[in-house]
C-alpha cells in the first residue's frame, strides 16, 4: 500500500510506541479529535497518542486508504489491551505541507 509519507511515518511511531515521533507528524497547531475530545498542538497530541500507549498498547495494520477531497482517510485495524480489540477504524487525515493539521478518528 503507498501511504503518505507522513502517514507511514505515523504508523510506524505507533506501532513502535514513540510518542514523540508520532507528535512529530502533526504541526504546531494540528488538531486530533478522538473519543470525544479534542487535542490542540504538538505538545497535546504527544501528551495524549503517549498516555494512550500506555494504557492500550495499540498498535496498527493499514487496510486502504482512500481521498475525499483535502482528506486521507486510513482504516487500520487496531489492537491492544482495550474492549473490543482488533477493531477496524477509520483515521481522516488533514494535510498541509507535509504534515498533519487535522486527525479525526472514527468507528
Amino acid at each position: 500500500m503507498n501511504l503518505p509519507k507522513v502517514i507511514a511515518d505515523l504508523v510506524t511511531a505507533q506501532n513502535q510506541f514513540d510518542s514523540l515521533a508520532y507528535a512529530n507528524c502533526f504541526s504546531e497547531t494540528a488538531l486530533v479529535l478522538d473519543e470525544g475530545k479534542t487535542h490542540t498542538g504538538r505538545q497535546a497530541i504527544q501528551d495524549w497518542i503517549d498516555e494512550s500507549n500506555k494504557k492500550y498498547q495499540s498498535v496498527m495494520k493499514p487496510l486502504s486508504i482512500t481521498q475525499e477531497g483535502t482528506t486521507s482517510i486510513l482504516s487500520a485495524e487496531c489492537s491492544g489491551s482495550f474492549p473490543g480489540s482488533p477493531i477496524v477504524l477509520k483515521f481522516h487525515f488533514g494535510m498541509s505541507d507535509g504534515l498533519i493539521q487535522t486527525l479525526k478518528v472514527t468507528g
